[in-house]
């Protein structure tokens, strides 16, 4: 399922933006932390502007790549200045029409859950905690079944993601760990102006538990780069 334009504010502030509006920003909001606020101009970062682990990523992608969740095409457009086939993906109308104006050659309006490739893929990236699309644990058991007959033999997964109890263990007022699902699920909702978006969940998976249900489906996983808030990013391969 994509999104409709009109509940669809990351992309209608990518639009703002590349029209002129420098200053465009996103409200978000969570059912754990204090709301926050995204400046459109992050989504557009250039390569010496993105974090260590987002160069690794890049740096560690071979073959076709699927970039998946790829928003604006910043890592997209990076894999084509490699000289990779790129295939971007993502379920915002006015991102994916800012990706084609970019240059982004092979820029999608698609769900992963609808994707059906045809030949299959060398790597499939997921950046900017791109794995937290799948919105749960039991997402992340489908997409990983889901993912292997997307890989080619011997491909990879490389995505980024973050082990998020240290929010609850270092707050100001101490959060109880929830009882009723895992702790690294967290519910959002954007707005951008009068672009208000559905509330959705996103999956935060710490190592541990993505080694768990990454063996289960047959990958080895192997961790390429740590952050200083328990970033991390993972590579998995097909056995």
């Amino acid at each position: 399922m994509v999104l409709d334009p009109r509940h669809d504010p990351l992309g209608q502030a990518a639009l703002a933006y590349v029209r002129g509006d420098r200053q465009a920003t996103i409200a978000v909001r969570s059912d754990l932390a204090l709301d926050d606020i995204l400046p459109a101009d992050y989504l557009f970062r250039p390569l010496k502007g993105m974090p260590a682990w987002e160069r690794q990523a890049l740096q560690a992608c071979r073959g076709r790549v699927a970039d998946i969740g790829a928003g604006v095409g910043s890592h997209a457009l990076a894999l084509q200045a490699q000289g990779l086939p790129v295939t971007a993906l993502d379920i915002s109308p006015g991102a994916v029409e800012v990706m084609q104006a970019r240059g982004v050659l092979e820029a999608r309006l698609q769900s992963v859950w609808d994707w059906e490739p045809g030949p299959v893929y060398d790597t499939l990236l997921l950046m900017m905690n791109g794995i937290g699309l799948v919105g749960d644990l039991r997402g992340l058991n489908r997409f990983l079944e889901r993912a292997q007959a997307w890989l080619a033999p011997g491909g990879q997964i490389l995505l980024d993601s973050s082990d998020i109890r240290y929010l609850y263990d270092e707050a100001d007022v101490t959060l109880p760990l929830p009882t009723d699902r895992y702790y690294g699920i967290v519910r959002y909702q954007m707005s951008f102006k009068q672009y208000v978006g559905e509330p959705f969940d996103w999956l935060y998976v710490d190592r541990v538990r993505l080694h768990k249900h990454a063996t289960h489906f047959g990958y080895r996983m192997e961790v390429l780069e740590t952050g200083g808030h328990y970033e991390y990013l993972a590579r998995l391969r097909r056995a």
